[in-house]
C-alpha cells in the first residue's frame, strides 16, 4: 500500500493506494492508479507531479487516515506531520520512504486511471521496513466507494 499526494493549483491532496508497482528499469518508471471517484483523483489529473510515500506498519494510523477519509470534507495534512518538498509536492514525515515522480502519461484503467511516473527525488527507508500491506487495511471503509 502507498500514500499519493499531489498539489495543484494551491490544493494538495493525498489518498492510500493499492495499486502501484515499478513500471521500467530503464527509463525508471513507476506506475500509481487513482480511483476516479477520490479527491485527490480530481487534483492529480492536472497535475504534474506527483509523491508516493511507503510507511510501516508503526504508522498504520497514517494509512487509515488517507485511506478512510475524503479530501473533499477533511484536511488530511491538518491531522499528520509533513512538510514541503521537492516542488512544494507534500510530503509525509512519517514515510519510511517517498519519491517525487514527474507524470509522464495517464491512461485509463477502468475505474481507476493510471499515472506513470519519472522518478527525480526522494528518500529510501532507512532501516529494514516492514510495509503496510493490504491485509492491514482490508477492513477501512474508503472515503469514496471505488
Amino acid at each position: 500500500m502507498w500514500v499519493v499526494t499531489a498539489r495543484e493549483a494551491g490544493e494538495r491532496t493525498g489518498c492510500l493506494v493499492g495499486f502501484a508497482s515499478q513500471a521500467s528499469i530503464d527509463p525508471p518508471r513507476f506506475v500509481v492508479c487513482l480511483s476516479m471517484a477520490n479527491h485527490t483523483y480530481r487534483v492529480a489529473k492536472d497535475a504534474e507531479r506527483l509523491a508516493v510515500h511507503i510507511l510501516g506498519r508503526d504508522h498504520i494510523e497514517l494509512a487509515r487516515l488517507f485511506g478512510s477519509e475524503t479530501g473533499d470534507e477533511v484536511d488530511k495534512f491538518a491531522q499528520c506531520a509533513w512538510h514541503d518538498g521537492p516542488d512544494g509536492l507534500p510530503i509525509l514525515d512519517a514515510a519510511a520512504g517517498w519519491f517525487c515522480g514527474r507524470v509522464v502519461d495517464r491512461f485509463p484503467l477502468g475505474d481507476h486511471v493510471g499515472f506513470l511516473l519519472a522518478p527525480y527525488a526522494g528518500e529510501s527507508p532507512r532501516t529494514p521496513l516492514n510495509p503496510v500491506s493490504f491485509t492491514d487495511v482490508r477492513d477501512l471503509d474508503p472515503g469514496h466507494p471505488a
